[in-house]
């Protein structure tokens, strides 16, 4: 070699040498015996070792990895496997965790493998972060997996909710007590891109409307006697998610500053004459139909529209009677793990009791029940008829039908044709239903308090039964 290019290859190496210096990502290359013969500043850095750590030294040596996973340098030495986008876990010399993503390759001379090579970049920050987010999502703990039930009604709510965590709009969640509204809010809000953000839930109707004002909106110091400054529940969720419950118990003028937050994303503390910029995701849940809360003035229209750019409409439990077998065995799965038991599951009668009964209180009733009768279990390995709490088992529906079977003769036995339970047991609510209403001159309201129901659960019966105003209610 002349001395002309003697000098080239120098000045070649010179420059390579400053860019593995320089270069912002890791390179680390070993031969075919394992040893690290480069290794650049950025890998030092990433890995948190001096170079006379590693160079020269066996991989394995100086590294060590977790016991089901492999270095991927050394899997492209040895099975000549070129490695692309692979997340890779490890520890240096001190035990240190690192995670690196790297794109790894065999190198060879001719039909001989002489090393491999890898270029990798540091997301140990980043792995880090993500596992304290997930840890932290404060009082989120519920994500689309926690929802149980394998029901057309209830899949097609699950499907649409997945749709609405794309975006930022606002969310109308619409359901009875019970069926789990704040469930799909917070998997709303965990499967989107402010799941790292606050998720904060204020039940509206848990306050004097003197005080949700100034938790919603802040308070500036001296607004009034005892003021202090301090941000709001809109300030504080500040690129997150604002869950606000039973928004139909807001009074109109808040229903209507709530409005203009929504609509200019400003807040204003009370007492304050300056606005301030939010970055929030409204998602608001209600207990009854929307139109008549609307009708009744307990709902400002406008808002509703706001509000209702994606709306869900989560079934109660009599509408995916499918569900409740897996609800069961859900729930007694939980409690066995609380309460150190080992229940095997309910009676096939008691399980019919349930898939009769239309669960006013909904999901969170069907978990008290299941609650209480494991309370009431000794040694038993299924619940029984006689597990389930005394206030359930004295409910009208079931006090008399549990000991003795049901009494069919009035069914036409003559043509040897009995009707379906399921249009039996809706003819006979509705005529028990015509007969309340009857002895309270179809007042609505004392009808439904005499049965123990609420008003917009006796509502929607009627719609459901076509019971009609020219019956005279």
């Amino acid at each position: 070699m002349n001395n002309q290019n003697l000098a080239q290859l120098q000045l070649i190496n010179k420059f390579f040498q400053q860019i593995l210096k320089e270069i912002d990502i890791g390179v680390h290359v070993i031969d075919h015996e394992g040893k690290t013969i480069i290794y650049n500043k950025k890998m030092a850095e990433m890995e948190g070792m001096d170079y006379s750590d590693v160079l020269d030294k066996e991989l394995l040596d100086v590294f060590s990895f977790h016991k089901d996973e492999a270095s991927t340098l050394l899997r492209a030495l040895t099975h000549g496997e070129k490695i692309i986008n692979a997340k890779q876990t490890y520890f240096n010399n001190k035990g240190q965790e690192i995670t690196t993503i790297n794109n790894t390759f065999p190198v060879s001379d001719g039909s001989f493998r002489i090393g491999a090579m890898e270029i990798a970049r540091d997301v140990t920050k980043m792995e880090k972060l993500i596992r304290e987010n997930m840890n932290k999502k404060g009082n989120t703990r519920y994500t689309f997996d926690s929802i149980i039930g394998s029901s057309e009604e209830i899949k097609n709510v699950i499907e649409a909710s997945k749709r609405a965590t794309r975006t930022s709009s606002s969310v109308l969640i619409v359901g009875d007590t019970g069926t789990g509204k704040e469930l799909f809010a917070q998997s709303i809000h965990n499967g989107s891109s402010r799941s790292s953000k606050p998720f904060i839930s204020q039940n509206c109707a848990a306050l004097p409307d003197s005080l949700i004002e100034g938790l919603l909106f802040g308070t500036k110091k001296g607004a009034f006697t005892g003021a202090i400054e301090r941000p709001g529940l809109f300030e504080q969720a500040e690129g997150g998610t604002l869950l606000l419950d039973e928004i139909n118990s807001l009074n109109p003028a808040l229903q209507a500053k709530l409005l203009r937050v929504l609509q200019e994303r400003m807040v204003r503390r009370i007492g304050d004459t300056a606005d301030r910029k939010v970055d929030v995701r409204i998602i608001a849940t209600i207990n009854e139909d929307p139109i008549d809360a609307i009708a009744d003035g307990r709902l400002r229209k406008d808002l509703y529209y706001r509000l209702s750019v994606v709306s869900l409409f989560i079934p109660p439990l009599r509408d995916r009677r499918k569900d409740i077998q897996d609800l069961v065995r859900f729930f007694i799965e939980k409690y066995n793990h609380l309460f150190g038991m080992k229940v095997q599951g309910i009676d096939d009668h008691v399980l019919s009791v349930f898939e009769q009964y239309d669960w006013p209180g909904n999901v969170r009733e069907l978990e008290h029940v299941i609650e209480g009768a494991m309370n009431l279990i000794v040694h038993e390995e299924h619940i029984g008829y006689l597990h389930l709490p005394i206030h359930f088992r004295n409910k009208p529906q079931f006090k008399n039908d549990m000991a003795a079977p049901i009494n069919l003769n009035h069914q036409n036995e003559a043509s040897g044709q009995f009707k379906s339970l399921e249009n039996y047991m809706d003819e006979a609510e509705k005529n028990f239903l015509e007969k309340v209403l009857q002895r309270h001159q179809y007042n609505i309201t004392q009808a439904a308090k005499s049965i123990c129901m609420s008003r917009q659960n006796l509502q929607y019966r009627l719609k459901k039964h076509q019971i009609r105003k020219e019956a005279g209610i």
